[in-house]
């Protein structure tokens, strides 16, 4: 008996997550890349890794300073 509960309960539980997707709107791929293209084109001169950072203080990449041990 106990097997049925918790079968029934994992149905509900899947039913449940394929309403929630079911739900999401969605938009064509071709869409989608035109956004993420006019994002990236809107916000490149924002992007570190492309323009570079004001000063090497500012960098969270650049390498940090080794401690020498006399």
């Amino acid at each position: 008996m106990n097997m049925v509960i918790t079968t029934l309960q994992d149905q509900r539980q899947v039913t449940e997550q394929l309403r929630r997707e079911a739900a999401i709107k969605r938009i064509m791929v071709s869409k989608a890349i035109e956004d993420i293209m006019m994002y990236i084109t809107e916000h490149e001169q924002e992007d570190c890794l492309l323009v570079g950072f004001s000063s090497q203080k500012s960098n969270p990449f650049r390498e940090k300073s080794s401690c020498t041990v006399i």
